[in-house]
């Protein structure tokens, strides 16, 4: 049985075909392995995934398209040409309807809503709220799907956790199997655990330091 360690696409394969004592179909493994990858990126918000997209707005526009590969936004601003980054609000596409029923009224947008795509778009819209009256930069944080170890052969998550990775196939690889009911809850009782110390990183180390506001001394 292969080592838990790092898994490159092809020790992971090894590693379920393994533990499994199945060999499967390589379209059949690649299902399995994107669904579980699929499953963790979903689940959990982790820096590594994070990406930044700058697009001009082009003025008495109020949408543009979102990125192809975005999950989720993390932070949406606006940069003025003295360049004061001004962060927009999220809200829901019936808020931006309802107070600016008028795409023709201009200014520096204050809120930000995401909406679902439309023929012949097929990416998510941005809409912004008053529509942009000048030719701002926008400065989107997003959490983006990384490349699925399948084609990319190593990953981040594959170097760096690659028991949830594991775990993650290996529920998938079982209930493809038809396998017994207490191998399943085996399998999905580690991914959960080791889903949760991948969650402690992304909703927690990643997002704190040690210098807590609430350390700092005032002087005197």
């Amino acid at each position: 049985m292969a080592t838990l360690g790092a898994l490159t696409y092809s020790q992971l394969v090894t590693a379920v075909s393994d533990y499994t004592q199945n060999t499967f179909d390589t379209t059949d493994m690649n299902t399995m392995i994107q669904q579980a990858e699929q499953r963790i990126y979903n689940s959990v918000s982790l820096a590594n995934l994070r990406k930044t997209s700058n697009t001009a707005l082009t003025p008495s526009v109020q949408t543009f398209n979102a990125p192809t590969d975005l999950l989720s936004v993390y932070s949406f601003a606006v940069i003025d040409a003295s360049g004061n980054y001004i962060y927009l609000l999220n809200k829901d596409p019936s808020f931006m309807q309802e107070a600016f029923p008028n795409p023709t009224t201009t200014g520096t947008p204050k809120y930000y809503a995401l909406n679902g795509p439309s023929v012949p778009v097929t990416r998510l819209q941005f809409i912004l709220g008053p529509t942009p009256n000048a030719a701002l930069v926008t400065d989107l944080s997003y959490f983006a799907m990384p490349e699925s170890i399948v084609t990319a052969t190593s990953t981040w998550l594959g170097d760096h956790f690659s028991s949830v990775l594991l775990y993650g196939t290996l529920v998938e690889a079982n209930t493809y199997m038809k396998g017994e009911a207490d191998m399943t809850a085996m399998y999905n009782q580690k991914y959960m655990e080791a889903l949760a110390l991948l969650k402690n990183l992304g909703d927690g180390k990643q997002q704190t330091d040690t210098y807590r506001k609430e350390e700092r001394v005032t002087p005197q």
